[in-house]
């Protein structure tokens, strides 16, 4: 396959030995939205040997003026956003393995996915809880990520190296990041693949393991204002981090601080995820929903319940989206009435 990667091989920094490892590495990206499927579909195409990939959200119709993956059939049908991604992606490079993953991403999922051996992870989600299990487990079990986040025309990225940079909790003491996590100021394309540019590149240094390369600075950008900013952070490493420190605890890992209910950005949504895990029987649950007088449609990852004013999307894990309310009481009622 030198052909097809023939350009990047040529590119002094990756070459033939940087390409040859970037095809035996493995990287994980949490979340499928903007900046995910994006980041996926750049590194499938440089020839990452393997790309895991964890979203809880399926596609909608806002989705599509920036996630470049989908498409209206994916609105259409409802499909996951990290099962779409996966179809297209096979399509894009069947020389890549593919795997995605359909659900939260939570502490225990990732530290079995770093025990099992992954290079790179790389930062796509929409909330700090997410961000900060990422950064604990990055620490614990020293592999590389990549932050990245934006809203409006405005972006920001930095690459965490366990041992050498401060990590995303000694950034949280000098810089106020978390303004980021919620997109309902809106957001221009643009934006979002300036992100994934700085995001991939860092990526496909680590890959290639030119580590002199890295990026040192946190980046950040407003690209309708024009403004472009890159801060030295070598002195944002703290010592008495809990994640990175010199008695670290890894907090952010302890299944008491997880929490089983959240409001998703922007989307009058909460998400409730049940204290036990178990796959659901949709087709029999679907079945018992309809006797009852609701509207449901489905497909083999999840069904919809149409419930008037609001809708319930229940997914295979037990999982649920609430639509219609940011209330986590009545989210809470309503799925009590569904599920028990």
């Amino acid at each position: 396959m030198n052909e097809r990667y023939s350009r990047q091989i040529l590119f002094p920094g990756i070459g033939q030995d940087g390409q040859e490892k970037i095809r035996h590495k493995h990287v994980l990206i949490i979340g499928a939205g903007a900046l995910g499927s994006g980041n996926a579909e750049v590194l499938a195409r440089a020839g990452a040997g393997k790309i895991t990939i964890i979203d809880r959200d399926y596609v909608d119709a806002s989705n599509l003026q920036r996630q470049q993956l989908y498409t209206e059939a994916d609105v259409a049908e409802k499909m996951p956003k990290a099962a779409a991604a996966e179809k297209r992606l096979r399509a894009i490079n069947s020389d890549v393995s593919i795997r995605s993953i359909i659900g939260d991403a939570t502490a225990e999922m990732l530290e079995e996915l770093a025990r099992d051996g992954v290079d790179v992870m790389i930062d796509a989600t929409d909330n700090f809880e997410t961000r900060m299990m990422m950064n604990d487990v990055a620490q614990k079990y020293k592999i590389p990520w990549i932050y990245g986040a934006c809203v409006g025309s405005f972006g920001m990225s930095f690459s965490i190296i366990p041992e050498k940079t401060p990590c995303l909790n000694c950034l949280l003491r000098s810089i106020p990041l978390q303004g980021m996590t919620c997109d309902t100021g809106g957001i221009i394309a643009p934006a979002v693949q300036m992100v994934i540019a700085h995001q991939t590149a860092e990526a496909l240094k680590m890959l290639a393991e030119d580590w002199e390369a890295i990026r040192t600075t946190f980046v950040s950008f407003d690209l309708w204002r024009n403004q472009y900013a890159s801060l030295k952070m070598s002195k944002a490493k703290f010592a008495g981090c809990l994640s990175c420190g010199e008695e670290r605890t890894y907090p952010y890992l302890d299944q008491e601080n997880w929490t089983k209910t959240s409001v998703l950005c922007g989307r009058d949504t909460v998400q409730i995820r049940p204290s036990t895990s178990g796959e659901v029987s949709l087709e029999q649950l679907a079945g018992q929903l309809s006797s009852l007088g609701y509207a449901v449609k489905g497909n083999p990852y999840l069904i919809s319940v149409d419930m008037g004013g609001q809708r319930m999307v229940i997914f295979q894990d037990g999982r649920a989206l609430i639509h219609g309310t940011k209330d986590i009481t009545q989210a809470k009622s309503i799925y009590q009435r569904i599920l028990g």
